[in-house]
């Protein structure tokens, strides 16, 4: 390392110009008297004196003032390391603390530049995933994340797993780690959505390939994620094949996250199961939420096989209500068979294709 390199360094410190030539020409002499290093670092005396003792503040150097005349010598250069080294250790709690309200996740756009920065942010997805995750991802890496997996499962979040680059993993590999997986021989982009707020987006080459020369990128952006997760649902998803799905859970529960309440409802009307509905509900382009209650007729989903869509991401639930329940003509899909009821749609949020955006969704055995 030249002289130029050690002053830029030593510059990077918060020493200043004067600073950095004291201090070089007391680790040239080992040990010397003020005077000394004045002249041969062509500043004053006093100037020496006054410098000194920040270098020994810093532990750069010891003044030695308890003989005559004062000398000052230099520290070994391993000890000033350490100290210094310890001292930007002992910063790092507080720094974090500090920036622990504004994490890189929670930047609204990020790029990420290599393959260990994008394990690291899909772990912290799966970490702070409290409703719903839509995952791509290469099966290579699959046992990379498996623990973080299973761990937001077992938290009740919905995991939707599509696992590429190999079709042949049994059904019963997925067993806790996924609500619903779908298995693609082809290669595909990582693509990682949670809550429809955080989203992560690499090409397949930067998580197999060193030195692929690609870059991820990460988005935190409530209006821009819900994109990401239509082109997981409508490109990627419907080209693979389904192998695993959970189980119906015990009910009665109630489901912020309606495409989890869409797939629960899904299992248990496929095992022949009568559901009552509670839903916290507004008719959409309205503001007003209330109860909206009846009995689970069908659903149309594209999450389970088979798929019972008109549009690649639609999830709804139907629903037949007691008129008097608040569904009104706005709701009507043809009468009961009584003529009383009426069916209506029950839509997530930003539903505009149904008669009802929904915020929560209880589903319990009908009495």
């Amino acid at each position: 390392m030249d002289d130029e390199t050690v002053a830029d360094n030593l510059r990077q410190l918060g020493l200043s110009e004067k600073e950095i030539d004291t201090y070089l020409t007391i680790l040239e002499h080992g040990e010397a008297k003020a005077s000394t290093v004045a002249e041969d670092a062509g500043v004053s005396k006093r100037y020496v004196y006054s410098v000194s003792e920040k270098l020994d503040e810093r532990g750069f150097v010891d003044v030695i003032d308890h003989v005559v005349p004062t000398t000052i010598r230099a520290n070994p250069p391993e000890e000033v390391v350490a100290a210094l080294t310890s001292d930007l250790e002992s910063l790092e709690p507080e720094l974090t603390t500090r920036y622990g309200n504004v994490s890189e996740q929670e930047r609204e756009f990020e790029v990420i530049k290599t393959r260990t920065t994008i394990m690291k942010r899909i772990k912290g997805l799966l970490e702070r995933a409290t409703e719903e995750v839509t995952l791509s991802i290469p099966a290579s890496l699959l046992e990379e994340i498996e623990d973080e997996l299973r761990e937001t499962v077992d938290r009740g979040v919905l995991v939707i797993l599509l696992v590429t680059g190999d079709d042949t993993l049994p059904a019963e590999r997925f067993e806790g780690i996924a609500s619903v997986v779908r298995l693609w021989g082809e290669h595909a982009p990582l693509i990682v959505t949670a809550e429809r707020r955080l989203g992560l987006f690499a090409p397949n080459e930067m998580l197999v390939r060193s030195n692929a020369g690609t870059q991820g990128i990460a988005i935190s952006q409530a209006q821009l994620v819900p994109i990401i997760v239509g082109s997981f649902f409508g490109n990627y998803w419907p080209m693979a094949e389904q192998v695993y799905v959970t189980d119906p859970d015990d009910l009665p529960r109630t489901y912020t996250d309606f495409r989890h309440a869409v797939l629960q409802s899904t299992l248990h009307l496929e095992d022949g199961r009568e559901i009552a509905v509670s839903a916290e509900a507004r008719p959409v382009r309205t503001d007003d939420y209330a109860t909206v209650e009846g009995r689970l007729v069908g659903v149309r989903q594209s999450l389970l096989e088979p798929t019972r869509d008109t549009f690649a991401v639609e999830n709804a639930l139907i629903v037949e209500i007691e008129a008097a329940n608040g569904a009104g003509d706005d709701g009507d899909e043809g009468d009961g068979e009584d003529g009383d009821n009426r069916t209506v749609t029950l839509g997530g949020e930003g539903a505009f294709v149904e008669d009802y955006e929904t915020k929560s969704v209880t589903l319990e055995p009908a009495a």
